[in-house]
């Protein structure tokens, strides 16, 4: 009898426990209770060796963090559970979270604020749930949107911003609004417009973490190089003379998916949908056997579509520790801020050093000035194309070349959309002579690796 009562003593005793800290104050309002942040403020209120030499330790900074500091947080998957985690349990109250995706059932080994009952719910939805009802007094605000969906004002409001991507595409946008958002008087920058990203990146057992001050420091496409180029193929050769399995995929994805719309109108394809993956793959496997093209798998096709990255538990915990670490240390002023690369390697024994990366003089992205490009007048439009593709410091995904002919302006090629692919895709087999192209001709290329059209001065050589 006494074993049996001994589980519901234990629960009343919880629930005393419990009743005691509400009528306290124990959580209150705030969420708080004597005790709470006095981890947070042994590096606010007291000085120490390693503290920036210009802090100054105060009781105000606790409240700076508490009830001011807005960060944004980038991704909610592997590396973005990680963060917010860290975030909240830091002290920062007031965090937004950006996310596109909905939670798969694959997610669920490390993306820890997921559960099964979860699947198929946004994922910035489902962590911010989750964060403000373990954490008291959290508030994370969920976004289930693209980054791409928000303006300029949206992006102003935060002190900084801490990306959990495993997109380069999207770091670079991201890095792009950033620049976009600098104020300039009398040619010097204004230093009240820069907010600081603080970027994290993991792939298999490596990972890395950079803190970067628009127009100050290295951006995401100063150090472009020290990224692996992306895999583009030819759009004549997509479309004209497949040779591989990728080129039918790719055709499909590009071509044939925004001008079929299988799913309905305006709806893009999805690599996480099983059932857009499985179309593509038939259409694909159908134009291989077309050109006697063997290997198009289901597993290449998501593949090629999703351009996979595998994933590790503990590599997303070791970067989100270290980027949640210069956040704190950027919003506290209290340390001296990473300058400005970590990487971490664990693939063979373990392997971290820190690194400056350097400011590229003519970086396409912070430095506002027009890059030159040097092709002879044969060159043809695709070769252009290629270039900006296949370049380690540009690395754009589907440039829309522009110009101004004759005072209009005149789109050279846009492969986004499906009709004016279609007009413009002679132009790729044309020199620049025939496209009326002259030395010193700027063109106008747009890109969704940036928010910002990317001016270029043509230079002919002979």
């Amino acid at each position: 009898m006494a074993d049996a009562e001994e589980p519901e003593k234990k629960r009343r005793k919880i629930e005393e426990l419990t009743e005691k800290m509400a009528v306290d104050g124990g959580h209150g309002d705030s969420g708080d209770w004597d005790g709470r942040w006095n981890h947070v403020k042994k590096f606010l209120e007291r000085p120490g060796p390693f503290t920036h030499p210009d802090f100054e330790p105060s009781i105000e900074s606790l409240g700076f963090l508490l009830e001011t500091c807005k960060i944004l947080a980038i991704g909610a998957g592997g590396l973005g559970c990680e963060l917010l985690k860290n975030l909240a349990l830091s002290g920062f109250r007031h965090i937004h979270v950006v996310d596109m995706d909905t939670i798969d059932i694959s997610n669920l080994n490390r993306q820890f604020l997921f559960r099964p009952k979860d699947v198929g719910r946004p994922k910035a939805d489902v962590a911010a749930d989750f964060v403000n009802n373990r954490i008291p007094g959290c508030k994370v605000v969920p976004h289930f949107n693209k980054i791409q969906d928000f303006d300029e004002s949206f992006y102003r409001q935060f002190h900084i911003i801490v990306c959990g991507l495993d997109s380069i595409i999207a770091r670079r946008w991201m890095n792009g609004m950033l620049i976009s958002l600098l104020s300039y008087k009398d040619g010097v920058l204004d230093p009240s417009s820069i907010i600081p990203l603080i970027d994290g990146g993991t792939e298999g057992f490596k990972g890395n973490a950079r803190v970067i001050l628009p127009g100050m420091t290295a951006c995401i496409d100063c150090t472009l190089a020290l990224y692996p180029p992306q895999i583009n193929f030819p759009m004549c050769t997509i479309a004209s003379m497949p040779r591989l399995p990728e080129h039918c995929v790719e055709y499909v994805r590009m071509l044939q998916w925004p001008k079929d719309e299988p799913f309905g109108e305006g709806v893009g394809l999805d690599g996480d949908n099983p059932e857009h993956i499985q179309w593509v793959f038939q259409r694909a496997h159908e134009r291989a056997a077309d050109y006697s093209i063997t290997g198009v798998t289901y597993r290449l096709t998501q593949g090629v579509v999703k351009r996979i990255i595998p994933a590790v538990a503990s590599t997303n915990a070791v970067i989100a520790a270290a980027c949640s670490t210069e956040v704190f240390k950027m919003a506290s002023s209290a340390y001296i801020p990473l300058n400005n690369y970590l990487v971490f390697n664990d693939v063979d024994g373990l392997y971290t050093y820190t690194f400056e990366a350097e400011r590229k003089e003519n970086c396409s992205a912070c430095s506002q000035v027009p890059q030159d490009l040097q092709f002879p007048p044969s060159a043809k439009l695709q070769e252009v194309l290629e270039y900006l593709t296949e370049n380690a410091s540009l690395q754009m995904k589907s440039p829309a070349i522009t110009a101004t002919l004759e005072g209009k302006n005149k789109t050279l090629y846009l492969q986004t959309v499906a009709s004016i692919e279609e007009r413009t895709r002679p132009n790729l087999c044309k020199t620049l002579k025939e496209l009326g192209l002259s030395d010193g001709q700027e063109l106008a290329v747009a890109d969704i690796t940036t928010p910002q059209t990317v001016l270029f001065k043509l230079k002919l050589t002979s």
